[in-house]
């Protein structure tokens, strides 16, 4: 097979999780070998549901997905199966080859360790993967990928949760890598570096436009396009109304004139039909504040001391923080280190050399999304926390998330990453907490959102624990204080 031809091609594929809410409707595109795609759509789009397709984790409902003879896929997903947390590092390899070639791998550990070190990482094989910080998870997703040697890599958010060291790794691996690459990604700049052509899931029409091009560059495209659509449809929805107008009118003159009414109201009617559907999936969430609870002042939290991670051993470290209401703290250090350990030690009112005052509400972000409920509705979510239960109230705040009704009677467990994030966010709005704790509050999420949510964050008046790996996300909060695990 030659360069110029696909390696993998969707023809008129549809699909969709219940009978009356079709996710991809007729979805054409494909990808030449050895190129490098980025996958764009809305949170809750399909972007993964498209890699489940290709990799036949799910069954599509109509058309056909054509692969190249004898091509190999692997996928890198959002986060580590739940039901994989518990296994070893040898184990987790060993079930990532097995699930490839259907044969268990020996002598494996020297393989383990060169593709460890591809993704810039050293862990011993005994050790359990639950023991791993996020961005170390991250990179043994990757790697795990990578160990297949697949002729198709398949790369769902592969930057969330590294630091900008890992993030700087893995695109100087993509920028050299040889074969055929899809990445779904809301990190633009990462994008950027290595995207030959863009597949963009629209999740009004339900299917894929294909563009040539870098990131930037096509993005700019579906942004003029999107401009250029709204122009449209503001003159056509002028000339509607005037001819409405002029039907209207010419209705109560009686006589031959009733038949220029009707002329008109036709004229009308024909002009409705050419109005462009404008790109839903281009919205952005609403802006927000999450109200800070009204009865936490003084002294909210203080931190004395607090352990780190170095080689796997913890290390006690002293400090003299005090968060007092309306104040921002920002912590720091490079993955491993044990910042999102101290976050839900923190936020479980359970760290060592920390104290939280009495009766403060506590609202957690978690880059995991475990302290949701995966078996609750996003409405039984929302109302959980909910200080106002109406559902008025509820709803309201909902649609502000660009939560629809459809999502709301969903379980949180099968939405998707980004549609969580949302729910997560939501919640907060809803709980007023007096401090806030968040870790990778950008993770999964779309980066049209992410300037809205550093605004409220910004704007948050209680005390604020953040951990976070985007320099320019952080620039746009205030931070009054900053603690670095590293130093």
């Amino acid at each position: 097979m030659s360069n110029d031809e696909s390696i993998l091609r969707f023809n008129k594929v549809s699909f969709r999780y219940v009978e009356t809410k079709p996710l991809l409707n007729e979805v054409d595109f494909s990808i030449r070998r050895g190129t490098k795609t980025t996958i764009m759509g809305q949170n809750g789009a399909g972007k993964s549901t498209i890699f489940g397709l290709i990799n036949r984790d799910i069954l599509l409902d109509d058309g056909a997905i054509n692969v190249g003879e004898d091509i190999s896929i692997a996928v890198s997903r959002q986060v580590i199966p739940r039901n994989d947390l518990d296994l070893t590092v040898r184990e987790f390899f060993e079930k990532a080859l097995l699930e490839s070639s259907n044969k268990k791998a020996y002598d494996i550990d020297p393989k383990i360790d060169n593709i460890l070190e591809a993704v810039h990482f050293e862990a011993p094989h005994d050790r359990i993967i639950r023991s791993f910080s996020g961005g170390q998870q991250a990179r043994l997703l990757l790697a795990s990928a990578l160990i297949q040697n697949p002729d198709l890599l398949l790369l769902d958010e592969p930057t969330n949760n590294l630091d900008r060291a890992g993030i700087e790794h893995l695109t100087k691996f993509l920028i050299d890598y040889k074969k055929t690459c899809i990445v779904i990604s809301h990190d633009a700049d990462f994008l950027n570096s290595f995207t030959d052509g863009v597949l963009y899931l629209d999740l009004f029409t339900k299917k894929v436009e294909q563009y040539m091009g870098n990131y930037f560059d096509v993005r700019e495209q579906i942004i003029l396009r999107q401009e250029k659509e709204n122009r449209k449809n503001a003159q056509l929805a002028k000339e509607i109304q005037e001819n409405k107008d002029k039907a209207n009118f010419f209705a109560h003159k009686g006589g031959k004139l009733r038949l220029v009414a009707k002329k008109m109201r036709t004229k009308a009617e024909e002009l409705e039909e050419e109005k462009v559907d404008t790109r839903k999936e281009d919205r952005t969430i609403h802006p927000f504040i999450i109200p800070a609870q009204e009865d936490a002042y003084g002294e909210i939290v203080h931190i004395s001391a607090y352990k780190t991670i170095k080689n796997y051993k913890a290390l006690q470290r002293k400090t003299n923080i005090s968060l007092k209401r309306n104040e921002h703290l920002l912590l720091k250090g490079p993955n491993g280190i044990g910042k999102s350990t101290l976050l839900e030690l923190i936020a479980n009112n359970e760290a060592e050399g920390t104290k939280i005052a009495p009766n403060v509400e506590i609202g957690y972000y978690r880059q995991d999304f475990s302290t949701l409920n995966f078996e609750d509705t996003t409405y039984q979510s929302l109302s959980e926390v909910a200080k106002d239960k109406s559902d008025e109230t509820i709803r309201h705040m909902a649609a502000g998330f660009l939560i629809t009704s459809d999502v709301m009677n969903t379980k949180v467990g099968h939405l998707s990453e980004g549609q969580k994030g949302l729910v997560a966010f939501a919640r907060l709005v809803l709980q007023k907490p007096g401090l806030l704790i968040l870790d990778e509050p950008t993770n999964h999420i779309n980066f049209r959102h992410i300037p809205i949510i550093a605004e409220a964050l910004n704007k948050y008046e209680g005390a604020m624990i953040i951990v976070s790996h985007l320099p320019e996300f952080i620039s746009k909060i205030r931070i009054d204080q900053t603690l670095d695990l590293d130093k």
